[in-house]
């Protein structure tokens, strides 16, 4: 049998493993020793936590630092025949994550690879929202800069108004009440908007509301829920 390239989900907050990976799933990443990883203190922590002497691991980083050019040697243990976990910051590797130009080259280079099940705050988000689960995209980071990032969100109001397609971004935490701003300031009255706040963890909260009433219940960014990740979904 080929070795495998394993995509390992990693925990949205602090739970226990048994609460990230089904058991199947943990017996096949402590069965282990190569590891390719987006954070290396995380990524220690959490195949500690999960029951492997990480002494005895391999470890790479892969991050959005990473060159095209840097990936090839990331593989060399699958060409000795050692299988091997690609595992991300939190959340599924390669999904709003780096990874997808590695598992690219497993497939270019003929090697299987194996997405174990766990938690996508994105997908999360969707099933909680009460909006469209039939048609939507992810459209990553808006633009960082105000103007551009207001142009950013009537152009996804647009579109999920003409297509019905629901649109979902995320944005880094410290960030996300000037993006909740923007998005009262320039949607429509009638324009849903759900916020996911740190999922899984005991203090989650998800809420879909339009923004005339998010307007009357404004979520607290600098105290509550102040540096906490959040998924936006919008839909017109």
């Amino acid at each position: 049998m080929k070795p495998v390239l394993y995509l390992i989900p990693s925990p949205l907050s602090d739970v226990p493993v048994t609460g990230v990976l089904p058991s199947d799933c943990l017996d096949r990443v402590r069965n282990l020793t190569y590891f390719v990883v987006e954070e290396l203190r995380t990524a220690r922590r959490y195949l500690s936590r999960a029951g492997l002497s990480v002494a005895t691991l391999h470890f790479s980083e892969l991050n959005e630092h990473t060159r095209d050019e840097e990936l090839y040697p990331l593989l060399e243990p699958l060409r000795k025949g050692y299988s091997m976990g690609l595992i991300s910051e939190a959340g599924l590797p390669a999904v709003a994550d780096p990874g997808a130009g590695l598992v690219a080259l497993a497939h270019k280079e003929g090697f299987p690879v194996e997405p174990m099940p766990g938690p996508s705050s994105l997908m999360m988000a969707l099933m909680a929202s009460g909006l469209n689960g039939q048609q939507f995209a992810f459209n990553g980071y808006l633009p960082v800069k105000p103007e551009a990032r207001r142009r950013r969100i009537k152009e996804l109001e647009k579109r999920s108004g003409a297509e019905g397609q629901t649109q979902l971004f995320i944005e880094t935490p410290y960030r996300n009440g000037a993006l909740m701003n923007d998005l009262l300031d320039t949607c429509m009255e009638s324009t849903r908007i759900t916020l996911a706040i740190d999922l899984t963890s005991p203090g989650s909260f998800i809420c879909t509301l339009t923004v005339e009433e998010w307007k009357k219940n404004k979520p607290d960014f600098e105290v509550k829920w102040h540096k906490k990740p959040c998924v936006f979904i919008l839909q017109a």
